[in-house]
């Protein structure tokens, strides 16, 4: 039995391809079971965030091949290749630990990937992708994630990529600033909620469902617009956010430049937080413009990083044992090693990924 994790991720592929792999929720149980078949995995959990596109699974064949499950998901395959990364074995178990506890994150330690990984396990479990070996796995990722975040400081202050938008609006009081969300679902949520913790006091929520947004303005205050009555309403927003997961693009480059018109060149701000994108990357070259898509939050996100670089090496000696003792009970289960378990020499130099 061969233990694999392949995918793309902010550290290898910019924007532009990521959202080329992007997957939605509602068709991950479908393409999970195709990629099981072509691949002729015995189990799979795939997993697709803003910041990474990865399949986990098992095989009793070559892997040589499973690059090409990624490639299934992009329009150009041969452009995606260098990008993809392949762990087997032990680097797998060791890339997966890393991911759920935040340590391959844009913003280090930061704990919204967590909970998408519980979510896409959860998904694959109850849709019967997953068996022994990835339940184990994901088990003792999760295990090791709770003791990362009792016994060391990775987490400490941390902030989401979310939030580091929400403070690239402003640092202080937001009550005088006109916000537009494009989204409702849990992302435009969690934006509205730190907006509304910031001082924001005039939030608008648009999306293409009316009934959400109503019911997104309601829950955490705001105004709920018609999608369709959006572009109107931004004349007189100083921020939109287009948080959604729409594989459209919401917003072209000629809405953008004659809503610019229309504000008779009142400075706009943009946060394009989607992946795929929703505003259309060539806005930024128009004047009174500004665009921020997900990989430009980067930089920004590494405020304060310093001082979680600190609890690096404690994190990794504990994702070390739990490495080491998740390999020895298949080891044991199994018969026979199902990898070899290579020596890690830790380092406590963190590489810090430079926005795309």
């Amino acid at each position: 039995m061969k233990l694999f994790a392949a995918g793309i991720s902010h550290k290898t592929a910019p924007v532009e391809l990521r959202e080329q792999l992007a997957v939605k929720q509602s068709e991950i149980v479908d393409l999970a079971f195709v990629l099981k078949c072509f691949g002729h995995l015995d189990e799979i959990v795939l997993l697709s965030t803003c910041n990474r596109v990865e399949i986990y699974g098992t095989t009793r064949h070559a892997t040589r091949h499973i690059k090409s499950l990624l490639q299934l998901l992009c329009a150009e395959p041969g452009a995606l290749d260098p990008h993809i990364y392949v762990y087997e074995g032990a680097a797998a178990v060791r890339h997966l630990l890393r991911v759920t506890a935040g340590l391959d994150s844009m913003v280090l330690g930061e704990t919204e990937i967590t909970g998408q990984i519980k979510n896409a396990y959860e998904i694959a479990r109850h849709a019967g992708l997953t068996g022994r070996v990835l339940n184990r796995l994901f088990q003792r990722a999760f295990q090791a994630t709770k003791e990362i975040r009792t016994r060391t400081g990775i987490g400490r202050g941390t902030v989401s990529i979310k939030s580091t938008a929400v403070e690239l609006i402003g640092t202080t009081d937001l009550s005088q600033k006109s916000i537009m969300v494009l989204g409702a679902g849990e992302m435009a949520e969690n934006c509205v909620r730190l907006l509304l913790k910031k001082g924001a006091q005039s939030i608008f929520i648009s999306n293409r469902s009316f009934d959400r947004a109503l019911d997104l303005a309601t829950r955490c205050g705001g105004e709920a617009v018609c999608f369709g009555d959006c572009l109107f309403e931004m004349r007189d927003a100083d921020v939109v956010i287009a948080a959604t997961s729409s594989a459209e693009m919401l917003l072209s480059c000629d809405d953008i430049g004659n809503l610019i018109k229309a504000r008779r060149n009142r400075p706009l701000l943009l946060i394009d937080l989607s992946v795929p994108r929703n505003i259309d990357p060539a806005v930024t070259g128009l004047d009174h413009v500004s665009l921020y898509n997900i990989d430009d939050l980067e930089a920004l996100a590494r405020r304060g990083v310093q001082a979680r670089e600190r609890e690096w090496t404690a994190c990794h000696q504990i994702i070390e044992t739990h490495v080491a003792a998740l390999t020895e009970k298949l080891h044991t289960e199994e018969g026979q090693s199902p990898w070899r378990l290579a020596p890690r020499q830790l380092s406590t130099t963190v590489l810090i990924p430079q926005p795309t």
